[in-house]
């Protein structure tokens, strides 16, 4: 029986149906639905979809290169060196006792101190000034110790090798700072004033102008002619908080401990303000640099006595160097100073 049109066009219709719902629209409105982002992951709107990179074969295994061993502190002096004869700074020879390679740069102005605040991590100011005279530098972690390693004395020297305006004679600087972005196992960042004076007279711009150079170093005794050791209070201090800066230590120069001493009322001790020290022995914290501090619950007394003790474990006691009416931001000198 032949099919009326009306009904070859229902049939139609129903074919189209079944081909649209099982069509690419569908399946794409599905998958939308199934790879949505996870939460908080969505990406800004109107940004473009990346487009997948070719699959490559990931790069052969490479051995990584070993390590380099970590630095250590350069050794103590022992006792002062006798000095080089000329000809062995200039020939560029590190035969004489004790001297280690090391990198030198240096920062600010360029016959300055070095930092903006003439100070440094240290503690110490007025570094442009004697005893300092702007001979100063910043050193990475096995020169400046974690602050420990403030104060300390090293002769630098460069050589005709490390830079034709070099001199090979060698110049005392003090540690007063830290260096954060060392660019060797040991790297002085000088003063400006300290790198030029590694330079031939009249080439100390000539050098300053190279920027970074190898150089050699060594420890060495510090010494502060006609100065004692000296105890700056620091701003801030109170009965229950005292944070005292040491400086100007012969010798090592640098400050391994602070110990303090309190005084306790005693009308028959005979002193003028009727304390007497109480004879125990408490040890300060290290602050920072070679700044030494004291925290209490209750009120401390003075006069105070300080005791301090270097690298090499020599000990020195300053008896009630600090009064009872002590104040913040005042300096209190001493009678001792070590050998």
């Amino acid at each position: 029986m032949a099919s009326s049109p009306s009904s070859v066009a229902v049939a139609a219709a129903m074919l189209l149906c079944i081909l649209a719902a099982h069509g690419p629209g569908c399946y794409a409105k599905h998958s939308s639905k199934s790879h949505h982002s996870p939460p908080h992951a969505h990406a800004p709107p109107h940004a473009p979809h990346p487009t997948p990179s070719p699959a490559t074969d990931p790069p052969p295994y490479v051995q990584p290169p070993p390590l380099p061993p970590p630095a250590t502190s350069p050794p103590p002096y022992v006792a002062p060196s006798p000095p080089a004869a000329a000809n062995s700074s200039a020939n560029g020879t590190n035969a004489d006792a004790g001297w280690m390679d090391a990198r030198a740069t240096w920062y600010g102005a360029p016959t300055g101190a070095g930092p903006d605040d003439d100070g440094g991590a240290c503690g110490f100011k007025n570094v442009s000034l004697p005893p300092f005279s702007a001979m100063t530098s910043c050193g990475n972690e096995p020169l400046f110790k974690d602050g420990k390693g403030c104060g300390s004395c090293y002769q630098i020297r460069c050589v005709t090798q490390n830079h034709p305006a070099c001199s090979g004679v060698p110049e005392t600087v003090i540690i007063t700072d830290m260096n954060y972005y060392p660019v060797s196992r040991y790297h002085f960042d000088l003063s400006g004033t300290a790198f030029g004076a590694m330079a031939l007279p009249g080439r100390n711009d000539q050098l300053r102008h190279a920027g970074i150079i190898d150089m050699q170093f060594k420890r060495v005794p510090c010494q502060y002619p006609g100065l004692t050791v000296t105890f700056h209070v620091q701003h801030g201090s109170n009965p229950y908080y005292l944070a005292i800066l040491v400086e100007y230590e012969n010798g090592d120069g640098d400050v391994d401990q602070v110990d303090i001493m309190e005084s306790r009322p005693d009308p028959v001790a005979g002193s003028e303000d009727g304390m007497a020290p109480t004879g125990e022995w408490v040890p300060m914290k290290e602050s920072w640099g070679s700044i030494w501090r004291m925290d209490t619950r209750r009120p401390l007394q003075g006069p105070f006595s300080l005791r301090i003790t270097n690298e090499s474990g020599k000990t020195l006691v300053a008896d009630q160097v600090i009064p009872a009416d002590w104040a913040p931001n005042e300096i209190y000198s001493s009678i001792i100073q070590f050998d």
